[in-house]
C-alpha cells in the first residue's frame, strides 16, 4: 500500500522525536496550537473526443504544509522538500508570523482507530491504461450507434490517490488514504439547423472497476442522450413569479450554494453571513431539515477524517426550520466556544484549512412525487441545473436550469430551455411547502469552490415545491 509512512517518512528518516521537534518549535509558549499535515497525490484524466484520446494526463504532487494559531491570526508555511532542516526552518517561519517566542514540548500521540469509509487502494494501480482507453470507445460507439443525430461526443474518466497524515499539538496523529474516481460524458445533438448537448456522470471514493466492470457507464450515456434530445424540443421559458418544484438529487446544488455556505463556520464568526446570529431561530420552513454529513461510505464528499485530523460527523445544521448546527473546523470552533463538527478541509498541503461541506442534503418529507405536481396549477419543474452564483452576505442567489419542464394543471407538459432561478437563500426556504419522500444523493461529480480553493463534495435532496420564487426567462 502507498502512503506517507513509506513514500515519506522512512525515505527521509522523519522520526518520531523529529517531528515531535518540528511541531514543537511551530508552536512557541505563546501561541495557541500548531499542526502538520504531510501529503501525497497522484492523479490521471483521460478524454476521448469523436474518437481519439485528446488528452492523457498524469501527475504527482507532495508536500507538507505547517501552521501555528494564536488567537484569530494564523502564520503559515509550506515545502515540497522534506529534508529536516527545510521543515524545521518552514516551523520557524510559521511561528514569526504570528509571535516571537520559545518553544513548547510537544509529544505526538499515537494513530487512533477510525471508521474508515473507504479502501486504502490506489485505484491507479488495479487498471492498465489500454484498459480504461477501450472502455471510453465503447462508450463512444454505443452512443453513436443509438442516436443518428450524434454530432459530438466528449467523455473523460479521471482518478487520484491521496494519502495523507496529520499530526498537531492536541496529539492528534492520524493516517488516511483518499482513492477517488470520476466519469463524465458530454452529447451534442443536431436536427436540422439546431445543435444541444447533454451531460452526465458520476463517481465516488472506489476502484475504476465500479464504473468500468459494470453497466454504470453506459446508464451515464443513455441520460446524456436523453437530455440532449429533451433539449431539442425545449421551448424558450417565460419570465415572471411562480410556483417552482425542483427534482430529486442534483438540484440540492442549489441547497448547497443558496444555503450551505451561509451555514459554515468561518462565515457566521466574522458576521458576514445571512445566517448569523440566528442560532435558535425558525430560518425555514418547518418541512426543512437539513443535514451535512461526512460519513457516508464511498460517497464523493466523505471523508475518514477531515483535513485537521478530526472524524467527520453527521451535522444537523437545520431541524424542522430551527438552525441548529454550524459546519466547523478548530480555528472557528474554538474562537465561536464550539466544537469543530469534522469540517476542516483543504484543497492541499499548500494551503490552510477551513470550514468546508462534505455531503450536504435536504431530509425527505410525506409527500409523494406525483403528489407535488398534481398540486401545481401553472408553475415549473426544474429537474437539473448546470450552474449558478450565491452572494454569501445577504443570500442572493441565481441559478440556471439545464432541464425543466413546464407544469400546467397538475401536469408535466412540454420541456423549457433559458431558465433560471433568482432568488434569496433564507426566503426560499421559507416558501417551501411540500418536500417528497423520494430523497436522493447525487450520482457524484459535485466540486466545491471557496477562496480558490476547490473541494469534491456531495449535494441532495428529494422532490421540494417551492411556492413563489423569480423565474427569468428568454421568451419574448
Amino acid at each position: 500500500m502507498i502512503n506517507i509512512q513509506n513514500l515519506i517518512l522512512d525515505n527521509y528518516d522523519l522520526s518520531d522525536s523529529k517531528i515531535e521537534r518540528v511541531l514543537s518549535i511551530a508552536c512557541a509558549k505563546n501561541i495557541d496550537f500548531a499542526d502538520i499535515y504531510f501529503q501525497y497525490k497522484n492523479a490521471e484524466s483521460w478524454t476521448l473526443e469523436d474518437g481519439i484520446v485528446k488528452n492523457g494526463s498524469s501527475s504527482i504532487d507532495s508536500g507538507v504544509g505547517i501552521r501555528s494559531v494564536c488567537d484569530d491570526k494564523t502564520g503559515f508555511a509550506y515545502s515540497n522538500d522534506f529534508n529536516y532542516k527545510n521543515l524545521v526552518s518552514a516551523a520557524n517561519m510559521s511561528k514569526c508570523i504570528v509571535k516571537h517566542g520559545g518553544e513548547k514540548k510537544i509529544k505526538i500521540g499515537e494513530p487512533q482507530k477510525i471508521q474508515k469509509l473507504y479502501d486504502s487502494i490506489s485505484p491507479l494501480e488495479l487498471e492498465k491504461d489500454d484498459i480504461k482507453v477501450k472502455f471510453l470507445k465503447d462508450i463512444e460507439l454505443y452512443i453513436r450507434n443509438k442516436d443518428s443525430r450524434v454530432d459530438q461526443v466528449i467523455i473523460n474518466i479521471s482518478a487520484s490517490y491521496d494519502s495523507i497524515l496529520v499530526i498537531n499539538t492536541d496529539g492528534i496523529k492520524e493516517f488516511d488514504e483518499r482513492p477517488l474516481v470520476r466519469f463524465n460524458v458530454m452529447v451534442i445533438l443536431k436536427e436540422k439547423n439546431r445543435r444541444e448537448k447533454g451531460s452526465a456522470g458520476g463517481g465516488g471514493r472506489y476502484p475504476y472497476k465500479n464504473i468500468i466492470n459494470t453497466n454504470l457507464g453506459y446508464e451515464f450515456a443513455d441520460e446524456a442522450l436523453r437530455q440532449a434530445d429533451v433539449n431539442l424540443n425545449a421551448v424558450e421559458c417565460k419570465a415572471g413569479s411562480m410556483t417552482v418544484v425542483l427534482g430529486p438529487g442534483w438540484p440540492g446544488v442549489l441547497l448547497h450554494e443558496a444555503i450551505g455556505h451561509g451555514l459554515e463556520g468561518d462565515f457566521n464568526r466574522k458576521k458576514t453571513s445571512a445566517f448569523a446570529d440566528l442560532m435558535g431561530t425558525k430560518v425555514a420552513s418547518e418541512q426543512c431539515t437539513i443535514i451535512d454529513d461526512g460519513t457516508i461510505s464511498q460517497r464523493r464528499g466523505s471523508l475518514s477524517i477531515d483535513d485537521e485530523g478530526c472524524p467527520t460527523q453527521y451535522n444537523t445544521l437545520i431541524r424542522k426550520g430551527i438552525l441548529e448546527g454550524y459546519m466547523q473546523d478548530k480555528l472557528n470552533a474554538k474562537l465561536m466556544k464550539t466544537k469543530p463538527t469534522g469540517n476542516g478541509r483543504r484543497e492541499s498541503y499548500a494551503c490552510l484549512p477551513m470550514p468546508r461541506m462534505t455531503n450536504t442534503f435536504m431530509l425527505p418529507g410525506k409527500f409523494e412525487p406525483s403528489e407535488i405536481i398534481k398540486s401545481v396549477k401553472n408553475g415549473i419543474y426544474a429537474v437539473n441545473f448546470s450552474g449558478g452564483q450565491v452572494d454569501i452576505t445577504n443570500g442572493q442567489f441565481v441559478f440556471t436550469a439545464s432541464e425543466a419542464y413546464k407544469i400546467l394543471n397538475g401536469k408535466v407538459e412540454s420541456p423549457i430551455k433559458g431558465m433560471t432561478l433568482i432568488g434569496n437563500g433564507p426566503e426560499v426556504l421559507k416558501k417551501v411547502s411540500m418536500v417528497g419522500n423520494d430523497l436522493k444523493l447525487d450520482d457524484g461529480v459535485g466540486t466545491c469552490g471557496k477562496d480558490g480553493q476547490s473541494v469534491p463534495v456531495g449535494v441532495g435532496q428529494p422532490t421540494l415545491k417551492i411556492d413563489e420564487i423569480t423565474v427569468g426567462g428568454t421568451q419574448v
